[in-house]
């Protein structure tokens, strides 16, 4: 009987853990659009306060998503542009809006390190994760074209 209590809090506990897991790409699917994430420079996920993990195959996915819903989450993290598949906190990361940058949803957005050379210079083009939620909300629109 302790064997079987100590299983389910053992199940519990990891079920509900904060922790990412992490992206298999060209087989998880975007929680938003849907496609399927194969691009590890673009991708982004968050974690729920209760561990529900949602993936997303580009930034836009993620940052229209928890708008759309009103969502708050504890773990965001986005695709180090500069590192494909190293995923960083958008605390640590500027974004990018380009029409060099080529997203999987066309929203022309990326992030990198902000200690990155290419988010070291005057651009009106760089925000950071706040500025970013706000330019979304501003055009309402599943692209940030602005």
């Amino acid at each position: 009987m302790k064997k079987i209590i100590y299983l389910l809090v053992l199940v519990l506990f990891t079920a509900c853990s904060s922790e990412p897991q992490p992206i298999d790409y060209g087989k998880d699917n975007c929680d938003f659009c849907e496609m399927t994430i194969v691009s590890k420079a673009y991708a982004a996920q968050a974690v729920s306060e209760k561990g529900k993990q949602y993936k997303y195959d580009a930034i836009e996915c993620m940052v229209n998503h928890q708008l759309q819903h009103n969502y708050e989450m504890p773990v965001n993290l986005v695709a180090n542009f500069e590192q494909p598949g190293t995923m960083i906190s958008v605390n640590e990361a500027n974004f990018v809006i380009n029409d060099s940058i080529k997203s999987p949803m066309g929203g022309n957005l990326a992030a990198f390190k902000k200690e990155s050379a290419v988010v070291n210079t005057e651009s009106k083009d760089i925000f950071n994760w706040q500025e970013l939620k706000t330019i979304f909300l501003e055009n309402d629109s599943l692209t940030t074209s602005y």
